[in-house]
């Protein structure tokens, strides 16, 4: 059984499949969603708001609680959970905020650390957020799937930071990786395989983020990359949501988003089969399992989407899909088990 929540800026949705029939569930959570993440250990759904701090549901989202209130900024974006790091009943969970600060928890957000030489880096006073140009934000966090000291998050707009004594102390951004960092994967498989969707394009490290490497052939207009994921069964083969800018990647009103996948040291190839229009298309939230290689799922403001062929091919998940999130951003999704 397979379930994605995912969020739009004042609901989270439930979509489960069991036995090939996909059920869509709408969960009414706090107000100007702009994270979300599933800790599988205690079963707790958390969700990061715009203005009013973190929130945590241990009903699948009948009621809420406010976590971390006197410790975390107001504006959370990004919530991670650990892979490697579980301790008691529930797994070590990263929140990121605006402005820029990491904070980790083990307790379930009851209470947290900051990690505060994250702003000690030589490159932080040129980080600027376009849109609010007087602040930035940690816009994604990816905890490494190997090493469990081991973290990465991306400044938007900043560049990748990489700590390896759990957030204690930071590297600065390495040349090769983009400074417009919007989504950061690990493979679960394969060891330092480390890949990058930003403003600027793609870049990925095959050495834990020691160095990095850019790689845009193929992507034509479509370099304001989104997402990225990659095959769990194979890490030379990933796909992305691309547009052409911002402007037209994220409101479906002037959307105008693509697919592509790159395999090997091929250039990045676009997708059509099985996927909607680009027109009024959002950029998708992707996920993988890792116990499915071969398989991604994309969501966006237009349906849930599967590739069971490595991303060649797409099909649409039959559910009654919501019109409010016709006209939504999808702002985060996650994918359980």
């Amino acid at each position: 059984m397979v379930s994605i929540y995912f969020a739009t800026k004042d609901k989270i949705y439930k979509a489960a499949e069991e036995e090939g029939r996909w059920t869509l569930e709408t969960i009414e959570g706090p107000e100007d969603i702009r994270s979300i993440a599933f800790d599988e250990i205690s079963n707790r759904l958390f969700s990061g708001t715009f203005n009013d701090g973190l929130y945590g549901s241990d009903d699948g989202g009948e009621s809420w609680q406010r976590l971390g209130e006197d410790a975390l900024n107001k504006r959370v974006m990004s919530i991670a959970v650990s892979k490697t790091e579980q301790l008691g009943e529930f797994s070590v969970i990263w929140a990121g905020t605006e402005p820029s600060m990491l904070y980790r928890t083990e307790d379930g957000g009851m209470t947290w650390t900051d990690c505060p030489e994250l702003l000690e880096l030589p490159s932080e006073p040129e980080w600027s957020f376009p849109p609010r140009p007087e602040t930035h934000h940690v816009r994604t966090i990816q905890p490494d799937l190997h090493d469990t000291e081991k973290i990465f998050v991306g400044i938007e707009l900043g560049g990748v930071m990489r700590s390896l004594d759990s957030g204690a102390t930071w590297e600065d951004r390495k040349t090769g990786s983009h400074h417009d960092s919007h989504s950061i994967k690990a493979h679960p498989f394969v060891r330092g395989r480390i890949y990058e969707a930003a403003g600027e394009g793609f870049a990925e490290s095959t050495d834990g983020g020691d160095s990095w490497q850019k790689f845009n052939d193929g992507l034509d207009d479509y370099t304001y990359m989104v997402d990225v994921a990659a095959n769990p069964g194979d890490a030379d083969t990933m796909i992305a949501s691309v547009a052409q800018g911002p402007r037209e990647a994220y409101m479906p009103e002037r959307a105008n988003t693509r697919m592509v996948r790159r395999t090997g040291d091929n250039a990045w190839e676009f997708i059509d089969a099985g996927l909607p229009d680009a027109e009024g298309s959002a950029v998708f939230a992707l996920l993988t399992d890792a116990g499915q290689p071969g398989v991604f799922y994309a969501v966006n403001n237009l349906g849930i989407y599967i590739s069971e062929d490595a991303g060649f091919s797409f099909d649409m998940v039959d559910v009654e899909w919501p019109d409010e999130v016709l006209e939504s951003r999808v702002l985060d999704a996650v994918l359980v088990k």
